[in-house]
């Protein structure tokens, strides 16, 4: 698809007003409101469920369903249809929102983020919305567009999600910030750990020696622990250390917050295990006690060779000029979620650069070759055999 000049400026008009609406994880209300209004506009139904609530948020997730025959705006209909995700929450604010073009790129004119990761790929898919309800506009594949809550907290929106209610056979979600044209063939199970230490308060002027510092032994222990990047699939780090009340008191508490990320199952544990038995001697010989918990935020995957998402998503990239490339992700996306219950799900590339950070910009290239794939990947859906 060669985006018209009236689609490039409604996309980028739409990517724009996207930005502008503040939404960090919890928060989505305003921005979930702005895309009901608009999507039932063009005429389609606009269902939210109740999530949000249970995943501390103010909205739920949104779904809207096209099927493939063109002029119809809702319901179900037969044939293939096939699900794109994108998520409507970003990572918290750290300055007032003011997209601008610079250089022929989106970027935020304040020190902040501009919120690219992930509304670029909401963008796409309500002007994808746009071109399909347009008349005789049918690509002959049904569509289920799912805009989800609390991503960036732990997937969490996508995890209350009922695939259930789904009729798509697979689907996909744009959410890795690297070039477009890669496909996340496998991604990591995320583990967080907490360790709460506890010592004994003192006066560290005048009896220091009846304190027993909760900080030192978190601080042994941070030092033991593994971290960084410890092969091709396998990241650990400790992340924050809080503890003390004030520079004349031996600090009675201290709390290490980690993790570990990792492809294969065997090696997370493994690494987990290190870390805790780090943290343990750490404390023992620092004769501190410590509560811990883990939690794993999400699960991890490796596609089948051959799957069909794949296949489909190869040729679609293909069809508007970019070479396809399978690569292994870091980080969790919905796609994580979505496969954990069982609904096959493959994460895209969308040519976002510098996610989470001050500097967080997407190109105008890479923002519309978003709307063109997601097209391209109906049309190649629908001539899969």
């Amino acid at each position: 698809m060669t985006l018209a000049d009236g689609e490039r400026r409604h996309l980028h008009r739409t990517f724009e007003s996207l930005c502008r609406i503040p939404s960090p994880a919890g928060d989505e209300r305003a921005v979930a409101d702005w895309l009901t209004r608009e999507l039932r506009a063009m005429g389609l139904e606009v269902e939210e469920d109740d999530a949000g609530p249970g995943v501390g948020a103010n909205a739920g997730n949104l779904l809207v369903r096209i099927p493939g025959g063109g002029g119809e705006r809702s319901g179900g209909g037969g044939g293939l249809s096939i699900l794109l995700c994108a998520h409507m929450d970003t990572v918290p604010l750290t300055a007032p929102l003011e997209p601008v073009l610079v250089d022929d790129g989106w970027e935020n004119a304040g020190d902040g983020i501009l919120g690219a990761d992930n509304k670029a790929a909401v963008a796409a898919l309500v002007e994808l919305a746009r071109f399909l309800t347009g008349a005789d506009r049918g690509l002959g594949v049904g569509v289920e567009l799912l805009f989800t809550v609390s991503e960036e907290t732990g997937l969490h929106g996508a995890h209350a999600f009922d695939v259930g209610r789904l009729r798509s056979e697979f689907g996909y979600v744009f959410d890795h910030a690297t070039p477009v044209g890669e496909i996340v063939v496998a991604a990591p199970t995320h583990v967080r750990l907490v360790a709460e230490i506890r010592g004994r308060a003192a006066h560290a002027g005048l009896h220091p020696e009846l304190g027993v510092s909760a900080i030192r032994a978190a601080a042994r222990a941070v030092v033991a622990m593994p971290q960084g990047r410890l092969d091709l699939g396998t990241t650990a780090n400790v992340g924050t250390i809080t503890g003390g009340t004030a520079t004349n008191v031996v600090p009675e508490r201290c709390r290490l917050e980690a993790e570990v990320r990792g492809v294969e199952q065997d090696r997370v544990d493994a690494v987990l295990t290190e870390s805790i038995d780090a943290i343990q001697e750490a404390v023992d010989e620092g004769s501190c006690d410590v509560d811990l918990a883990v939690e794993r935020l999400f699960a991890g995957y490796r596609l089948r060779p051959g799957e069909r998402s794949v296949r489909v998503a190869e040729r679609a990239l293909s069809a508007i000029g970019y070479e396809p490339r399978s690569t292994v992700s870091g980080g969790g996306a919905d796609a994580n979620a979505f496969r954990a219950a069982g609904f096959p799900c493959t994460n895209l590339a969308n040519g976002t650069e510098r996610a989470h950070e001050p500097g967080e910009r997407v190109s105008s290239v890479a923002l519309e070759a978003g709307l063109e794939l997601v097209v391209a990947l109906l049309r190649a859906a629908g001539s899969d055999d």
